[in-house]
């Protein structure tokens, strides 16, 4: 099991994954080819905040093992979730 970078820190800025969201709070696993242990393919995860790995092509999600990691942000896919679904997958994750 290979995992990038494991830091944790809290803040309240929102993390930029691309020029068509920049504050997506959400991710959707679309490959987890590399790291199949850790990510669960289709899942979505919450996005957590690091202006620092927007430089560096990577996200910071809580993946399978309940600890925050870095990975690349080709993995995943920015997604939009309504009020309800936004509680329903905090409560799930």
């Amino acid at each position: 099991m290979k995992h990038m970078v494991l830091v944790k820190k809290k803040q309240k800025s929102s993390i930029s994954l691309n020029k068509r969201n920049s504050a997506a709070k959400y991710v959707l696993c679309v490959n987890n080819d590399e790291f199949p242990a850790s990510l669960e393919l289709r899942k979505i995860y919450n996005v957590i905040p690091n202006s620092n790995s927007t430089v560096q092509n990577l996200i910071r999600i809580i993946d399978e093992s309940g600890e925050d990691y870095l990975y690349p942000k080709n993995l995943f896919v920015p997604i939009g979730l309504s009020r309800d679904l936004q509680k329903l997958v905090q409560n799930t994750n």
